[in-house]
């Protein structure tokens, strides 16, 4: 009879050649959207079907099912206690869904993406509608597997933030609607001019990119585990030994590139702070995307939007564009204005962007139930845009066909990144009260800030859940407080409320 510690030996060698598989298909996903050449789809999505499945039959296996139920009871200690915990927890999920399930939605997803982003160029809804019906029935496929019970949206949702149920984002959610739109509206009556035209012009991208390189070496990321790249849409993959960034670029708006990037960097960052030693394990993973969403968040605005980085970076920024004629001062409040106009989630200033997740929310959370059907996207879209932002979009590529979320088949993801801002701001707050961040930030001095998020949250993995976790890094429970806190008095201050 295995001893229990050679039974947790052989369970955690299955575990890591699972995580290990999941790694690869991540380099095969990130290749597509980076790398591949245009024609190389049908191969790509061959290749993705294959491994997914290999992967979930390891997930699912009868071997791994015996080990969990070994291991359950046993005289653990806490670390392997919450490996077993969360290999449970995915086992338990993926055993309910069949193979084939699972490889005809990875087939399908890799396809998507080539005809989403055509239908994206070319504007035309029609091209990328019946791909995303058949996604969209296909994840409903998937939640009925995993619980025929549930509402299907949180059996999705789940897959993104298994900790913080769907009645917790949407009580969030809630509270940034009635909130923010209030503080919006008075922003937008306000009569404070702000600089808005600070970085009005036409910016080289070869010069953009320079810029954003030197953004990331000032922030302290770590060229040797990691890359920076273009994409349709950015995004960042990876580990800890290899932790990848992409960003866009636009001639109009240099700011954009560059928020961007450093809230990719966020991401990134929490990669490569997870434990070497754990990797290919849960705790060597990231504690799923509310915490993943604060870390990019608190990079991009608690750090790159605030004065203090301007007064630091302005200098670099404008080698790079000599056009540029702005104070610290002025540069701030252009990276900080309220757009009243603003079609583009990714381009959204911190308070406007969270209609666009309540907006994406509501969307598919009815698509999912069935009580919207995939034709009634686009006027849908543009109804719930005018109602909540004011503005309507000229075309779908600027309306519902601007994120790549869908053509991925991720209903489920759009909540986590106000939980994630929401966090960001609470963790900003424990952050201020053990270190003089506003001085660190004007001196360009990061190690503090990186070495406070590695020691706690990033050195956990997924030791904890993610109401334990935030209690762990913050001392108090997740709530938003400190956030609405946070933009009241930043935008307040800015707009002279």
């Amino acid at each position: 009879m295995a001893t229990e510690q050679s039974r947790y030996d052989e369970f955690l060698d299955r575990v890591q050649r699972l995580e290990h598989l999941e790694s690869a298909g991540g380099i095969l996903g990130w290749d597509q959207q980076v790398m591949m050449p245009e024609g190389g789809t049908p191969a790509r999505a061959k290749q993705r079907s294959a491994l997914s499945t290999v992967t979930h039959d390891r997930l699912t296996s009868d071997d791994l099912a015996a080990d969990l139920d070994a291991l359950d009871e046993e005289s653990l200690s806490d670390d392997q206690r919450a490996v077993v915990r969360e290999v449970r927890r995915k086992h338990e999920r993926a055993v309910r869904v069949p193979s084939d399930l699972v490889e005809e939605t990875s087939r399908a997803t890799s396809e998507a993406l080539e005809v989403w982003e055509r239908a994206k160029a070319e504007d035309d809804f029609d091209h990328f509608a019946p791909k995303l019906e058949e996604l969209v029935e296909l994840r409903r496929e998937y939640a009925e597997h995993i619980d025929p019970d549930a509402d299907p949206y949180a059996v999705l949702f789940a897959d993104y933030e298994p900790y913080l149920d769907l009645e917790t984002a949407e009580r969030v959610l809630g509270r940034l609607r009635d909130e923010l739109v209030p503080l919006i509206d008075a922003v937008g009556n306000s009569d404070v001019d702000l600089a808005t035209d600070a970085f009005e012009g036409t910016f080289d991208v070869d010069a953009q990119e320079a810029a954003s390189r030197e953004a990331l070496d000032l922030l302290g990321y770590d060229w040797s585990r990691g890359r920076l790249d273009t994409s349709s849409h950015p995004f960042t993959s990876g580990n800890q030994f290899d932790a990848r960034i992409t960003t866009r670029f636009d001639e109009s708006d240099p700011l954009g590139a560059l928020t961007a990037t450093i809230h990719e960097f966020g991401h990134a960052q929490y990669a490569l702070g997870l434990p070497d030693e754990d990797f290919g394990t849960p705790l060597g993973d990231a504690r799923d995307l509310t915490v993943h969403e604060s870390q990019s968040r608190l990079w991009e605005n608690h750090v790159g939007r605030t004065p203090e980085w301007w007064e630091l970076f302005l200098p670099t920024f404008a080698e790079h564009f000599p056009s540029i004629d702005a104070t610290p001062r002025e540069a701030y409040e252009a990276a900080n204005r309220v757009y009243e106009d603003n079609l583009i989630r990714v381009e959204a200033d911190e308070l406007t962007y969270h209609m666009h997740i309540v907006l994406r929310f509501e969307i598919e959370r009815d698509l999912v139930a069935g009580d919207l059907d995939v034709s009634e996207v686009p006027a849908v879209w543009n109804e719930k845009m005018e109602e909540y932002l004011g503005v309507r979009p000229d075309t779908d590529a600027e309306g519902c066909l601007q994120d790549i979320h869908w053509s991925h088949a991720n209903f489920g993801y759009f909540p986590t990144y106000s939980l994630g801002s929401v966090l960001a701001a609470q963790l900003n707050a424990a952050v201020r009260e053990e270190l003089p961040l506003d001085e660190q930030i004007r001196e360009g001095e990061f190690d503090p800030l990186r070495e406070w998020l590695a020691e706690n949250v990033h050195r956990h993995g997924q030791r904890y859940t993610t109401p334990d976790l935030v209690e762990e890094a913050t001392g108090e429970e997740y709530t938003a407080d400190y956030f609405v806190n946070y933009v009241t008095e930043k935008y307040g201050d800015l707009y002279d409320l």
